[in-house]
């Protein structure tokens, strides 16, 4: 990995966490009661889910085809090559 790699990796864990650790005190601070708290973050934790699902979907649906386009185009290069006088 290079040092460019591990800085931006580092950031993001930074971000990450301290979006946690700003998640976290909000809710111990937060004026809604505790059994409210907790449908509240089981309704934004499903629909989180459901979202990363639509997500992965699209992405596993650009990358499939991604790799049939390069497969499509690896064809194409193999079959335009002329064979060389040996």
């Amino acid at each position: 990995m290079s040092t460019q790699a591990r800085r931006v990796a580092k950031a993001t864990a930074l971000v990450a966490s301290g979006a946690l650790i700003g998640a976290g005190l909000g809710l111990l601070y937060a004026p809604k009661s505790g059994s409210e708290t907790r449908r509240w973050i089981r309704h934004h934790a499903k629909r989180a889910q459901v979202e990363a699902t639509k997500f992965s979907r699209k992405v596993k649906s650009g990358m499939d085809q991604a790799m049939e386009r390069g497969k499509q185009l690896m064809a194409k290069r193999a079959s335009q090559r002329t064979p060389e006088a040996a």
